[in-house]
C-alpha cells in the first residue's frame, strides 16, 4: 500500500478540497496521512485516514511560514512516504526539497493563482518572494494539477508543464436532510440568502452584500464561514442597524453547514474583477449551491459567470451598488417562473457536477504519477 503524506497550512477541519481528496485516494487502497495545523479554536477531528496536527509559535506572518516550511521539512524528512502531496504555494518549498532528496513522488495541487490574491498585489515584497518560490519549482515539477481550465492554461504557458485539472466540486449531500428545526428558526416569513466560504476577504463583495440589506424587507442575510473582513462586517451591521437581518455564523463542519445551503432560497458569489485570482476562480461555494439547489446571484467574474449562464441556474450581475443589487434579489423574486426554471436545472446539473463524477481524475493522477 502506497503511502501519501499531504501538507497543508491551515486547520483540517474545514478545508473540503484536501478532506475530499484524502478520502478518495484511501477509499482507493492509499495510506494517507495529513499534515495541518492546530489553533486555539480547532475543533476535534474524526477522518478515516490518519492525520497529524502541528502546534506553531507563530500564526501568522513571515515567522509562520518560517517556522511552519522548517517543521514540515523535518516531518516529512524523516515519516515514511512514497508520495508527496503539497496544496497550495505556501506548503511547496519542504516538499519540494525533500522529493529531491530522498527521490519521492512530488504531486502539487494549486487552488488557486496564489501570488495573484488581494492580500499580495498590494505587498510586493511579499508577492516577489512567494513569485521566486514559484518560478524557480514550477517549471520542474511532473505531477500538477489545479481548480479550472483558465487557471491551468495560465500556468502551463508560463512555465511550459502540463497542468491538470480536478475542479473543486461538492460531494452528492444526500445525507444531508432539511433541518426542520433550522428552518423554521431562520426562514420564518422571511427569504434567506446565504455567503459562504472559508476566504470571506476583501474584493469578495460581502461589504456590500450587507450594506444592501438597508433595502431589503422580508429578507435575512446568512454569512457563514472566516475570514480577513468579518469583523469589520459585523462592526458595518451594528453601524447600519441591519442586526435583525444580517448574522454570522462561525466557519463550521460541511455537514453543518449544507444544512443552511440547503434551505437557502439564493446563494451569493459577489469577488470583484481586482486581481487575476478571483477574476479566474470557481469558488467551490459555487458548487456547494449547485448541490443544494439554490440558485446564485454572483458578479460578472470570467469563469464562474460563463458556468452559470451556460447552465441557466441564476444571474449575474455587473455591479456591485447595494441599492441596485437590493432591486436585483427583489426582481429575481418576483419573477416565479423564471426562479422555478433555475431550480429545476439546478437538479440536472447537480447530477454532473459532482465530486463523485470528478475524483475519477484524481485517481488517475495518482496512479499514473511519475
Amino acid at each position: 500500500m502506497k503511502r501519501i503524506i499531504v501538507s497543508v497550512t491551515n486547520d483540517l477541519v474545514t478545508d473540503q478540497r484536501v478532506h475530499k481528496s484524502c478520502t478518495t485516494l484511501f477509499n482507493n487502497g492509499f495510506d494517507i496521512l495529513l499534515i495541518g495545523r492546530k489553533l486555539k479554536n480547532s475543533k476535534q477531528l474524526t477522518r478515516s485516514y490518519k492525520t497529524k496536527r502541528i502546534k506553531l509559535y507563530f500564526n501568522k506572518g513571515f515567522l509562520f511560514y518560517a517556522e511552519y516550511n522548517l517543521r514540515v521539512f523535518f516531518i516529512l524528512f524523516f515519516l515514511k512516504k512514497d508520495i508527496l502531496l503539497a496544496n497550495d504555494l505556501d506548503t511547496l518549498l519542504p516538499n519540494y526539497i525533500v522529493s529531491k532528496l530522498l527521490k519521492k513522488k512530488l504531486i502539487y495541487d494549486s487552488h488557486e493563482l496564489f501570488t495573484e490574491v488581494p492580500e499580495l498585489i498590494n505587498r510586493p515584497f511579499q508577492q516577489s518572494f512567494w513569485l521566486f518560490i514559484e518560478k524557480n519549482i514550477f517549471p520542474k515539477l511532473k505531477n500538477i494539477y489545479t481548480v479550472n481550465e483558465e487557471i491551468a492554461k495560465i500556468y502551463s504557458q508560463k512555465y511550459h508543464v502540463k497542468v491538470n485539472v480536478v475542479k473543486n466540486i461538492a460531494p452528492i449531500i444526500t445525507n444531508v436532510e432539511i433541518n426542520n428545526e433550522l428552518y423554521e428558526e431562520i426562514k420564518g416569513k422571511s427569504k434567506m440568502i446565504i455567503l459562504q466560504g472559508s476566504g470571506i476577504n476583501i474584493d469578495r463583495g460581502a461589504e456590500e452584500a450587507v450594506e444592501m440589506m438597508q433595502y431589503l424587507n422580508g429578507f435575512v442575510l446568512y454569512i457563514i464561514g472566516s475570514g480577513d473582513v468579518i469583523e469589520s462586517l459585523k462592526s458595518m451591521a451594528q453601524k447600519l442597524n441591519v442586526t435583525n437581518k444580517v448574522f454570522f455564523k462561525d466557519k463550521m463542519p460541511y455537514e453543518n453547514l449544507m444544512e443552511y445551503t440547503k434551505i437557502a432560497d439564493l446563494g451569493l458569489s459577489l469577488d470583484k474583477n481586482t486581481n487575476l485570482n478571483y477574476t479566474y476562480s470557481l469558488p467551490n461555494k459555487i458548487f456547494d449551491y449547485v448541490q443544494a439547489t439554490t440558485p446564485i446571484l454572483a458578479s460578472n467574474t470570467k469563469i464562474v459567470s460563463k458556468f452559470i449562464i451556460e447552465n441557466k441556474i441564476g444571474y449575474i450581475t455587473n455591479t456591485h451598488n447595494p441599492k441596485k443589487l437590493a432591486k436585483i434579489i427583489e426582481n429575481i423574486f418576483s419573477d416565479k417562473q423564471q426562479y422555478n426554471i433555475w431550480c429545476k436545472n439546478l437538479k440536472k446539473v447537480a447530477k454532473e457536477f459532482n465530486w463523485e463524477n470528478e475524483s475519477k481524475k484524481l485517481i488517475k493522477i495518482f496512479k499514473n504519477a511519475n
